[in-house]
C-alpha cells in the first residue's frame, strides 16, 4: 500500500491562497477517481476537487472556512501500489499536527454547533398527591407570584423544605408554566443557542458588504413609476410569443432602459477606483444582476447588455440565475460588471436600501409592483406601480445627476416604445 498526496492546485491568474469551504468525504471513506473530495472557493467561484485516484482517506489538510496556500496538502489517500509520497513522510509542507486523521465517528463540517443550557423540567409532582410541600409564608407568596406550583419544587432543606435556593433553581431551569396551567407550557424560557460559523460564501459576501460600506458614502434616491403601459406590452409579449420564445420578466425592459439612460449620464456606468483616484467610464454596459441562491447573494454579469434585445438578455439571465444557483458559475460570469441590478422580487416591500457592488459607483433595486388608485386627468384609476430605490457613490455621482438619471429610467418606463427607438 502507498500514500497518494493531494495539494490544493493553482487556480491561476495571480491566486496565492483560496478558502476550504466543505469537505465531501471524511477520514476513512472509500474514494474512487473523479469523485468530489473538496469544495474551495475564490472571487466567489465555487471549484471541486476531483480524486485523481482509487482509495481510502487518511486524513484531510485543513478545516471547512480555512485559508489555504496553493500547493499546501490537503488530503491524504491510502492507495494500492506505491503512491507519490513516502509512507513515513508526514510533512510536504504541513506539520503533521495539522492534519485531521480518521476517527471513528466524523463530525460534518457544516454542522452548526448547537449548546443547549435548558436542564429536563419535571413531568411530575415532586410530591404525592394531596401532600402539602413545607415553605415558608414569604416563600409561598413569591412562588404564587410567579406562578409556580410548589409541588413541583424539589426541596433541599430539613424534611424536605423548600428553601428560596430551590426556587431560584426551578425558576432558572424555565420550569415556569407561565400560563398558571400546571406542567410544560408553550411560554416556558428558552437557554439554547446555535453558533454558525460564517464561511464560504456567506464570508465573501459579509467582507464585499462591508468593505462597499466602509469606503463608499451611499447616496439613496427613491422613485415612483408607473408601469401600467409596460406590464400592457409585457403580457401582449408574452402571450403572443410565449409558446416560442423565453417569459419575459420587467428585467430585461429595465435593462434596455439603463442602457439608454446612461448614454446621457455615462457617469453612472463607471468604477471608481479610489486607491488610484481614477474613475473609468465605460462604454460597453455590463449590467450585475444580484441573484439570491441557497448560500448567499451572488451577481452574475449579463454582458454587453448594450447590444442585447428583449429576449436575448431574458435567455441571458435566465442561464446565469440557474448557473449561480447551481454553482456552476465561473470567475468571469462573476466579475467585470459597470452597474448593478438588484430586485427582492414580490418580496420587495415599498423602498429599500441597495448597497452598491464596490468598486461600481450604482446600483438600482426593484421594489414590488402593487395596483394603486392614482389619479389621471383628474379621474381616479387604477395603476400598476412600482418604486425603484437606487443607491449612488456620493463622491463621484452628485445628487442632481443620480436623480435625472432615475428620472430618465421613468421616462423610458412609463412610455415603453421608446425604449424600441433609435
Amino acid at each position: 500500500m502507498g500514500i497518494h498526496v493531494i495539494k490544493m492546485p493553482d487556480i491561476g491568474e495571480g491566486i496565492a491562497e483560496v478558502e476550504l469551504v466543505l469537505w465531501r468525504v471524511q477520514p476513512g471513506d472509500i474514494v474512487t477517481e473523479d469523485q468530489v473530495l473538496a469544495d474551495v472557493m475564490t472571487d466567489k467561484a465555487t471549484l471541486e476537487i476531483p480524486s485523481p485516484v482509487d482509495g481510502k482517506v487518511l486524513a484531510l489538510g485543513g478545516t471547512a472556512g480555512q485559508m489555504m496556500a496553493v500547493g499546501a496538502e490537503l488530503i491524504r489517500i491510502e492507495v494500492a501500489g506505491k503512491g507519490n509520497t513516502d509512507v513515513n513522510d508526514t510533512g510536504l509542507g504541513a506539520a503533521p499536527a495539522q492534519l485531521i486523521p480518521a476517527v471513528p465517528v466524523p463530525v460534518p463540517e457544516h454542522a452548526p454547533a448547537l449548546r443547549s443550557t435548558t436542564p429536563a423540567q419535571p413531568t411530575s409532582p415532586v410530591l404525592p398527591s394531596g401532600e402539602k410541600p413545607i415553605a415558608s409564608p414569604a416563600l409561598r407568596r413569591r412562588a404564587w407570584e410567579l406562578g409556580v406550583a410548589l409541588q413541583n419544587v424539589q426541596g433541599s432543606g430539613a424534611g424536605g423544605r423548600i428553601m428560596q435556593q430551590d426556587l431560584d433553581a426551578y425558576v432558572a431551569h424555565g420550569a415556569i408554566p407561565h400560563d398558571g396551567i400546571d406542567g410544560p407550557s408553550a411560554y416556558q424560557e428558552r437557554h439554547d443557542e446555535e453558533a454558525v460559523p460564517i464561511i464560504g460564501l456567506r464570508r465573501k459576501i459579509a467582507q464585499k458588504m462591508q468593505e462597499a460600506m466602509r469606503r463608499i458614502p451611499h447616496f439613496t434616491y427613491v422613485e415612483e413609476v408607473d408601469m401600467t403601459e409596460l406590464e400592457a406590452l409585457r403580457t401582449r409579449l408574452n402571450n403572443q410569443w410565449g409558446t416560442q420564445r423565453i417569459h419575459l420578466t420587467i428585467l430585461p425592459f429595465l435593462i434596455r432602459a439603463m442602457v439608454l439612460a446612461v448614454r446621457a449620464f455615462p457617469q453612472i456606468n463607471a468604477r471608481f477606483d479610489d486607491d488610484a483616484g481614477i474613475v473609468t467610464r465605460h462604454g460597453a454596459v455590463h449590467i450585475g444582476i444580484a441573484t439570491q441562491t441557497d448560500a448567499g447573494l451572488v451577481v452574475p454579469v449579463l454582458r454587453h447588455a448594450e447590444a442585447r434585445g428583449l429576449w436575448s438578455s431574458a435567455t441571458e439571465i435566465l442561464r446565469l440565475a440557474d448557473a449561480a444557483r447551481s454553482g456552476k458559475a465561473v470567475r468571469e460570469e462573476l466579475s467585470g460588471s459597470t452597474v448593478t441590478v438588484t430586485s427582492l422580487g414580490v418580496l420587495g416591500g415599498i423602498a429599500s436600501t441597495p448597497v452598491i457592488n464596490h468598486p461600481e459607483v450604482a446600483i438600482v433595486g426593484i421594489n414590488r409592483m402593487v395596483l394603486r388608485p392614482m389619479i389621471r386627468s383628474g379621474i381616479v384609476v387604477p395603476r400598476q406601480m412600482m418604486n425603484l430605490s437606487s443607491s449612488f457613490d456620493h463622491r463621484v455621482v452628485d445628487g442632481m445627476h443620480a436623480a435625472e438619471f432615475i428620472q430618465a429610467l421613468r421616462g423610458y418606463l412609463e412610455c415603453p416604445a421608446i425604449l424600441f427607438i433609435e
